[in-house]
């Protein structure tokens, strides 16, 4: 590109570009298939962010007694055959609304390597709240605590507590 002198104002010396639109001229339009290429990008990329649904929280275990629980009492019922249940810590506790809901889970790191059993992913039922479990859970403050059936079905059961996945269904 040549840069070509304009005339000497006020100002000084004025640089113009070779061409400057008039004031009715237009710009170039895009090409209708860089706009279509363009919406199929933003589309795609819409699909992919939304694609997991899951949530990341904490998880540890209690051990029994389990009894008597928040959401259901004495009721020895409320336990799933498989013994996968876990008490929800307070971010999804839900003010009690949690409970009979069932998630998803999956171990995806430790402190300590090796801890997590890889591909293994169990569902749960929440059958109470961790801030009242007859029993201490191993860490204080996680997202659920998983009965020991449940949490050494994920993890290596020596440990405190894991990082999981998990997802409401």
């Amino acid at each position: 590109m040549r840069w070509q002198r304009g005339k000497q104002g006020t100002y000084g010396n004025v640089f113009q570009t070779p061409h400057r639109p008039k004031k009715n001229e237009t710009m170039p339009k895009t090409p209708p298939i860089f706009q279509w290429n363009l919406l199929f990008l933003l589309i795609l990329l819409s699909h992919f962010s939304h694609s997991s649904l899951a949530d990341v929280g904490t998880a540890s275990q209690y051990s029994p007694p389990y009894i008597p629980t928040e959401c259901y009492g004495t009721d020895s019922s409320q336990f799933p055959s498989s013994n996968l249940f876990a008490a929800a810590g307070d971010g999804i506790w839900d003010n009690g609304a949690s409970c009979g809901r069932q998630y998803m889970v999956r171990c995806i790191s430790a402190s300590t390597p090796r801890t997590c059993i890889p591909d293994q992913t169990i569902l749960i039922k929440i059958v109470d709240h961790a801030a009242t479990v007859a029993s201490q859970p191993s860490a204080p403050g996680t997202t659920v605590v998983l009965s020991q059936t449940a949490f050494g079905t994920i993890a290596n059961s020596t440990a405190s507590s894991i990082n999981i996945e998990f997802q409401q269904v």
